[in-house]
């Protein structure tokens, strides 16, 4: 048996949070579903049999999903920020989230269909904003503002003038 991680990252869920961690662990690299946890009895939202928790990594960070019901809301101010090489990847990460009955937001930020917040960030992008320039840094922060799923080659451009 493996040790416990000290610090993991709880997520709530109504219900799903085995098919939302399935979902990660087929998305991206160096995730899995560890092991899925029956609840010993009856629960405010589920019954004895139901799947309570779920212990799933995520990019190699531990998290663990409960099934809690549905009093609280995944929301922006908790979110996954994914470090992408190059506009491929970006494309597969913010598709696979988008088109899996997410919903786009602004300047690299998607939401899965369960809610949870994703910022798919390229590295360019990172870089570009923080240009030791202000100038050029500037105006790649303003092109970022325009955007939904970040273009690598408009950031890029921007940087430049």
């Amino acid at each position: 048996m493996t040790k416990p991680a000290k610090n993991t990252i709880c997520l709530w869920y109504d219900g799903d949070a085995e098919d939302a961690a399935r979902f990660y662990a087929k998305t991206f690299p160096d995730s899995s579903v560890n092991a899925v946890h029956l609840a010993p009895g009856d629960y405010p939202s589920g019954k004895k049999g139901d799947v309570l928790t779920v212990e799933f990594t995520v990019m190699g960070i531990p998290c663990l999903g409960l099934n809690g019901g549905p009093a609280f809301k995944h929301n922006e101010a908790f979110s996954f920020q994914v470090a992408t090489a190059d506009q491929a990847e970006t494309d597969r990460y913010w598709n696979a989230i988008v088109g899996n009955g997410g919903q786009e937001s602004a300047c690299g930020w998607c939401k899965d269909k369960w809610g949870l917040s994703w910022q798919i960030t390229p590295v360019a992008l990172t870089k570009a904003i923080t240009d030791p320039d202000p100038a050029a840094a500037k105006r790649a922060f303003d092109a970022m503002m325009q955007m939904r799923k970040i273009d690598i080659a408009a950031i890029e451009a921007a940087r430049r003038g």
